[in-house]
């Protein structure tokens, strides 16, 4: 349980999904075709503009960093309103990696709690707004401090993040369901270093931590696929708060009615035909939201637990560090 707004008390788990994995994934591509034809030329106009930058992609492949968390749990951040009750409880989670989206930058970065990888998907110039959206500095401060920080981007990114980022940069292709798309691409470099996704950076950087560090469980924070009890979108003011326009309802993981818009609900129904399809550990920490959550309660194949409780679990040989380093004066705890 966990005090917010209000108190509550996570939902029963259900053992069998409400909806057949083959209609969450149906759900979860719906726009796939509206989406192609709505970036497809800004995509490869990116992708061209960013080769001549790059020179080479495979120079800065994603690749580089395979295995680099292999068998070890990772949390991976969205931008989720909910991520402002548990931001500072990150600074609790020892040697597990962080991988966040790029929009919580300065909120991660404001918080003391910078990630240890920051995930692009987006090509438009929504990517660099949104760097100090919301923040307590300054643009330029914050772009500042990405020279020690690393990012992980889509190469049909907007060039001027690449232009603009002064720390270590790794790259990624995406899957796009367009013979003629990819066969573009191809054309420009063919960098088979691919991500997928679901449609959105939260799934990329799963697929990432999942596919390309190794992670043996998966923790997500701020993955809310809704507004909050404050009606609003992420954990700082933003844009997204001032008008919702056409939602829809959703059930959140504890029990109650929360507004989202359709987008997010088929992004949510992604992540939960992956938990169920793919074989792994993904515990939900979000604290919050809609990620696995059904009128009829919580999907079994998603953990839902606070997130002080989440890093307890994987940390807890710290209650015993006492007795290790100075076995004749400590006390006699036990774990269990």
């Amino acid at each position: 349980m966990k005090t917010r707004e209000i108190i509550c008390e996570y939902q029963n788990y259900i053992l069998h999904q409400p909806i057949a994995p083959q209609q969450l994934r149906a759900n979860a591509v719906a726009n796939d075709d509206v989406t192609i034809q709505a970036f497809s030329r800004k995509w490869l106009q990116n992708i061209r503009e960013n080769k001549k930058f790059f020179k080479s992609f495979k120079d800065h492949s994603l690749g580089n960093l395979f295995g680099k968390h292999l068998y070890q749990p990772v949390i991976v951040a969205g931008a989720g309103g909910s991520l402002k009750y548990n931001v500072t409880e990150l600074s609790e989670r020892g040697s597990i990696a962080l991988v966040s989206c790029l929009h919580n930058f300065h909120f991660l970065e404001d918080n003391g709690v910078p990630a240890d990888y920051y995930v692009s998907l987006d090509a438009g110039d929504v990517v660099l707004e949104e760097i100090s959206e919301g923040g307590k500095l300054t643009e330029d401060e914050y772009w500042d401090w990405t020279r020690d920080r690393t990012l992980i981007a889509f190469i049909g990114s907007d060039p001027r993040l690449f232009e603009r980022w002064q720390g270590k940069i790794y790259l990624f292709n995406a899957p796009v369901p367009s013979e003629s798309y990819e066969k573009s691409v191809d054309e420009i470099e063919s960098f088979r270093c691919m991500v997928s996704n679901g449609g959105n950076v939260l799934g990329a950087s799963m697929y990432i931590a999942k596919g390309f560090f190794g992670a043996s469980a998966i923790i997500f924070v701020g993955a809310d696929f809704s507004f909050g009890y404050d009606r609003k979108f992420h954990a700082w003011d933003s844009k997204y708060d001032a008008k919702m326009g056409n939602v829809i309802g959703l059930i959140d993981v504890y029990g109650n009615k929360v507004p989202t818009w359709q987008s997010y609900a088929n992004f949510k129904n992604w992540f939960e035909w992956v938990s169920i399809q793919v074989p792994g550990i993904y515990i939900n920490c979000t604290e919050g939201g809609a990620l696995g959550s059904y009128p009829e309660g919580n999907l079994h194949s998603i953990k839902q637990m606070d997130l002080d409780q989440c890093l307890d679990m994987f940390n807890m040989h710290r209650h015993l560090k006492e007795q290790c380093t100075n076995p004749e004066t400590a006390g006699k705890k036990i774990l269990f």
